[in-house]
């Protein structure tokens, strides 16, 4: 008899969708609506993997929808699928004092997306403690603004809640209480909730490999690995540029009603959160075509490998700019930070993007069959649900069932990763020594 057999990389898929399954039937139930009454499964389905796979697309305002049981049931969601549940069976682990094997470890390794497996016990309790302390802070920061206007509880309720959800890069929120599907377009114009929201996103979204870098060698950027050099260089570059651009762009038009100090500030924001965080300070819908094709590329590049980002990941974005450059100068390896940079980064570099294009594409072609909407707003929503972002321009609560499985679907790809996928339902060829006659064919 056979035996079945699964792969570290189909263990993370399956383990996913099961966590979801399980979301799903949680919110499903009545006591996780405020009304009392049943969810329809295709709805949970959708909400359990959009917060499991930290995006932030909803089809029910999470504030007037869900109960006090439901929010948590989301926030529980949230923290698992952004942390890993590979991370937090370890945190289990380590308070039973058990032992964890060579099998567990090579788990954590591709969960956390880790280079190497010798010191991944440290680095994942690195990870846990590190994620406890910024969500701690975050809350804690949020709080001392959310407790004046809504009370001490609540007040600390929603600092927690904002927290965890900006430092997985969730995007859900309860500002309904407000206005429905508002985000927090409120404090468009608020320094501290502003700070500390883009603090963590950002944080939540460098990887867990750069912050034990960085709490190796502190601010010694000369010693950091090239792994970290180029995901800080291009997240700083990422934050800098789009934010110029999106002032630029929208300074007479939906930043219009804000004084300048405001309007760097949102424009910031606005740089930030698209890779894959799914908050908002202004509307989406009013952006610009323009604006919204700057979002649609920051979506698609999203955070940086082994974080809580989705997207094809800045790294992947630094080796095909190499690529280019290399090609340019005429070189033949790629270089940065005077290391040469290994044979096999460019094809997986390679691969994840057009991966990542051919699914979304496909994804698109399919859901302007199923949909009414204008070709900008399915490629929005395509994006944000396969990067894991949560922003829309206002369609998701109006879509088919069918669309919303999709969707739902695409989240659950972006979470764990195109490639990853195909990889995980691929089976390994072995290995032949056979070399084949080499032709040229013309590029470009």
């Amino acid at each position: 008899m056979k035996k079945w057999y699964l792969s570290y990389i189909q263990i993370i898929a399956v383990g996913f969708m099961l966590i979801i399954l399980t979301g799903a039937v949680l919110l499903s139930l009545p006591a996780a609506s405020r009304t009392g009454t049943y969810t329809p499964f295709i709805d949970s389905f959708f909400t359990a993997a959009s917060a499991t796979c930290v995006t932030g697309l909803v089809v029910y305002d999470t504030y007037t929808h869900w109960s006090f049981f439901g929010q948590i049931v989301i926030l529980l969601l949230i923290q698992t699928g952004g942390l890993g549940f590979m991370s937090m069976a370890t945190l289990i682990s380590m308070f039973l004092r058990r032992k964890i094997g060579l099998k567990e470890r090579e788990l954590m390794k591709e969960a956390v997306s880790s280079m190497y497996l010798g010191g991944i016990v440290r680095l994942t309790r690195h990870v846990l403690i590190g994620t406890l302390l910024c969500e701690s802070i975050g809350a804690i920061l949020l709080a001392v603004r959310f407790c004046p206007e809504m009370g001490l509880w609540q007040g600390i309720y929603y600092g927690i809640f904002h927290s965890v959800s900006a430092f997985c890069n969730a995007g859900f929120d309860l500002m309904g209480r407000f206005e429905q599907f508002s985000s927090l377009t409120r404090y468009s114009g608020d320094i501290l909730v502003n700070l500390v929201i883009m603090s963590l996103i950002i944080i939540g979204g460098i990887g867990f490999f750069v912050w034990e870098d960085i709490h190796k060698h502190k601010l010694s950027f000369h010693s950091y690995q090239l792994h970290t050099k180029i995901v800080l260089t291009t997240t700083a570059a990422l934050i800098i540029v789009p934010s110029i651009l999106f002032f630029l762009m929208e300074r007479g038009y939906a930043l219009k009603e804000m004084d300048t100090l405001q309007a760097v500030i949102a424009s910031a924001f606005q740089s930030v959160t698209p890779r894959t965080a799914g908050f908002n300070t202004v509307d989406i819908a009013s952006l610009r075509s323009g604006t919204l094709l700057l979002t649609i590329i920051l979506m698609m590049i999203g955070g940086s490998s082994g974080s809580t980002a989705g997207g094809i990941k800045t790294t992947t974005l630094a080796v095909l700019i190499m690529s280019a450059i290399s090609v340019i100068k005429g070189r033949d390896f790629l270089r940065a930070y005077e290391r040469k940079l290994e044979g096999n980064a460019l094809r997986r570099a390679c691969a994840v993007f057009l991966t990542y294009l051919a699914v979304a594409m496909s994804a698109t072609l399919i859901l302007s069959l199923l949909q009414d909407f204008t070709m900008e707003q399915l490629l929005f929503e395509v994006f944000s649900a396969m990067s894991t972002v949560g922003l829309t321009t206002g369609i998701t609560p109006a879509l088919s069932a069918v669309s919303k499985l999709q969707i739902a679907l695409l989240m659950y790809f972006g979470r764990v990763g195109v490639l990853s996928i195909a990889l995980a339902f691929t089976k390994t060829p072995e290995n032949v020594p056979v070399e084949y006659p080499c032709e040229k064919i013309m590029i470009g």
